[in-house]
């Protein structure tokens, strides 16, 4: 009977412990999650900072951002991949209100030279240049009005997998 006494205590205690400690962890991954949210969204309201990372797999880290109107937009675009511009280049161009997305990419596919950003930027609110696997740009730029925008990289073939939505609140 002693036996089962010691032997269910220890057992308990060893319940206890990993109670607590995935606990914890639990904290652990709470915090960091919500460091990576607050990184990636804005710091202060009057500023909203937005990191997009896009691979070799053609597709954008995130297809819905949301910024507040008048907010100065900080974007870092990270090609996180590895070939080069000119075979699997990546930009992010946000495109004013009412534009589609798949008509501006059909209308800059033979855009080589100035990077598929067409001279006439009127159907663009920001972009940034065209990058290589492991470069970045930064673009800074005022939040347009409120309304929902379309964005995209305009290498020629990507819009059907990188585009995505910017909701100004």
């Amino acid at each position: 009977m002693k036996k089962t006494t010691i032997f269910l205590s220890a057992i308990m205690m060893i319940m206890a412990a990993c109670s607590s400690n995935s606990n914890k962890q639990q904290e652990g991954t709470t915090e960091s999650t919500t460091a990576t949210t607050q990184e990636t969204v804005e710091p202060s309201s009057k500023e909203a900072v937005i990191t997009l990372n896009a691979g070799d797999d053609m597709k954008f880290d995130q297809t819905l951002l949301t910024v507040k109107e008048g907010q100065t937009v900080k974007l870092t675009l990270h090609h996180t991949g590895e070939m080069a511009k000119d075979v699997m280049g990546h930009n992010f161009v946000l495109l004013a209100v009412g534009v589609s997305a798949t008509d501006f990419a059909m209308k800059v596919i033979g855009d080589k030279a100035t990077d598929y950003i067409p001279a006439d930027t009127k159907d663009i609110i920001a972009h940034t240049k065209l990058l290589g696997g492991g470069e970045s740009d930064t673009i800074e730029f005022p939040a347009p009005a409120k309304g929902t925008y379309e964005f995209l990289c305009s290498f020629p073939g990507h819009v059907g997998l990188m585009k995505g939505t910017l909701i100004v609140e």
